[in-house]
């Protein structure tokens, strides 16, 4: 937004020496403007702009170079881009607002240039995640792989959400887990007493996602479901049943595990590694990107010879 700020502002300063005319620049003594009492050179236009975001347009025009080079606009990057209009037009018919309104106030003559900024943004997360990607180092990968890497799992549950509203009290919310807890006993109880598990589903599951198919989660990984599920999946044998109730988010589970299968080779998994890593070092820190694309510029050897703007580059970077 700013660089279309800075570009609508130059281009009306620039009208004003003559409709489509612009300053030829040999050694910034050219005049850009004049008026009575007052003559403006592209030096001094230059000095004025750079002092008013000039380090931000600078860095923008380097980071939008090394993205168009390093990434391709593919597939995934256009529909990235069409899902993000999508997202903001939603968002603004709910708001009530004229979506058309805000890009042409934005500086923004057609959907088509927007979907352009749009796709540039891609672009510089995926030069950004390839950049940590490469820079994992194996111990980290095997770390990961050691730790959290376990073969799929599926297993059949009973569900038993408490019966809260958002309107009731604390205290009615307490007796309603209390009541939720105790209904989970009773099935166990029904368990160890030798009901089928499968009939216990039908008569008493809410999860009306896996109800109809006896209760059956298949296949699922660590990362598919809620930590106190897996915690509990994975303590049990197969063709055994939790003995307490499982609490969850959702609620109270009964947990039979049918089968596990073997890990991974690291080798068939190594790529899904170094994404989740990467997911989870840009979740833990927000400000890594930033401090990423420093680096970024560090390796295509940027030298700013301007030494004001590479002092305000400097500062706001600690680069």
């Amino acid at each position: 937004m700013k660089k279309k700020a800075l570009i609508i502002g130059l281009c009306s300063i620039l009208l004003v020496t003559g409709c489509g005319q612009k300053a030829k620049l040999k050694n910034g003594k050219e005049v850009v403007a004049e008026m009575e009492g007052k003559t403006i050179t592209a030096e001094d236009l230059y000095d004025e702009l750079r002092t008013q975001g000039g380090t931000t347009v600078l860095v923008n025009m380097i980071d939008e170079f090394i993205a168009n080079k390093e990434i391709e606009t593919d597939r995934n990057a256009k529909e990235y881009a069409d899902n993000q209009l999508e997202n903001l037009k939603a968002q603004y018919k709910q708001a009530g607002q004229d979506f058309e309104a805000a890009l042409t106030n934005a500086g923004y003559s057609s959907e088509s240039k927007f979907k352009e900024v749009l796709i540039l943004d891609y672009k510089k997360n995926k030069v950004v995640e390839n950049y940590l990607s490469d820079n994992l180092t194996e111990k980290e990968i095997e770390t990961y792989y050691n730790d959290e890497v376990f073969g799929e799992m599926t297993v059949k549950h009973i569900l038993v959400k408490p019966e809260t509203k958002d309107d009731m009290t604390d205290d009615e919310k307490t007796e309603a887990e209390k009541k939720a807890k105790e209904k989970a006993e009773k099935i166990i109880k029904e368990l160890n007493d030798g009901a089928k598990f499968d009939d216990l589903v039908s008569k008493y599951s809410d999860d009306e996602g896996s109800k109809d198919n006896k209760g059956l989660i298949e296949n699922f990984t660590k990362d598919s479901v809620v930590s106190d599920f897996w915690d509990a999946s994975i303590k049990l044998k197969d063709k055994e049943y939790s003995k307490e109730p499982v609490k969850s988010d959702y609620g109270y589970h009964v947990i039979y595990r049918i089968s596990q299968k073997d890990k991974p080779k690291l080798k068939d998994v190594k790529e899904d590694i170094k994404e989740k890593l990467v997911e989870n070092m840009l979740s833990a820190d927000t400000n890594l990107p930033t401090k990423t694309w420093v680096k970024i510029r560090k390796k295509y050897k940027l030298d700013i010879k301007d030494d004001d703007i590479k002092k305000a580059y400097k500062k706001s970077n600690n680069a």
